[in-house]
């Protein structure tokens, strides 16, 4: 994951260097006048990292285990099955929310030398829904890698990519506020998901 908090911080400085241009091209009132009124969002760019990242641990920490057997051995370990399943999800929510993090605080920080808070709020509201579908992307991927049932793996998938659609939206700018709440809970009642998926892989049903 260093790699993909790199990208993500290369992504935010790309955003607030063509911000800087802008300013200068534009004149910071006038830049400002363009968000506020004419919905510009000077953070776009950043729609689809956030779900990059929530793919790509979902899928180099799931895949492996279950393609090359290791989690039918964790599953022998004097340890419940469940506990093991969340602690191995717990472990990557904890990498995604430090990665994140990183992120979030870059972004708030650099736009703090930009905008007025107004501005500000707005966007930070608009992108939360980005990296609450990276975590919905992780969790849906770990339910689907670990689903040995095909007829389900292929449930899940046509399930969870439409789920994820709805915190992606081309909206106006700070319009997800009042859902932002019912989507944070929507995606901790999916990170439970895998214990369905992990009792068939473990009792080897097909």
């Amino acid at each position: 994951m260093a790699g993909f908090l790199l990208l993500g911080l290369i992504a935010v400085g790309y955003i607030f260097l063509t911000v800087q241009h802008d300013f200068k091209f534009y004149e910071a009132k006038n830049y400002w006048n363009s968000i506020l009124f004419q919905g510009v969002k000077y953070y776009s760019s950043f729609k689809f990292i956030p779900l990059f990242g929530g793919i790509i641990l979902g899928i180099s920490q799931y895949f492996p285990e279950t393609v090359e057997k290791r989690i039918k051995l964790t599953f022998h370990l004097p340890i419940k099955e469940n506990k093991i399943l969340l602690q191995m999800m717990s472990y990557g929510t904890i990498v995604l929310t430090i990665t994140y993090l990183c992120m979030f605080l870059l972004f708030f920080i650099l736009s703090n030398a930009f905008f007025p808070k107004e501005i500000i709020n707005g966007a930070l509201l608009s992108i939360i829904p980005w990296f609450l579908a990276g975590y919905a992307a992780y969790f849906s991927i770990g339910l689907i890698v670990m689903e040995p049932i095909w007829r389900f793996r292929f449930f899940y998938i046509i399930t969870g990519g439409f789920f994820i659609t709805f915190y992606l939206k081309t909206t106006m700018t700070g319009a997800y506020a009042t859902i932002n709440i019912i989507l944070l809970v929507l995606t901790a009642a999916l990170s439970i998901s895998l214990l369905f998926s992990g009792y068939r892989f473990r009792k080897g049903e097909q």
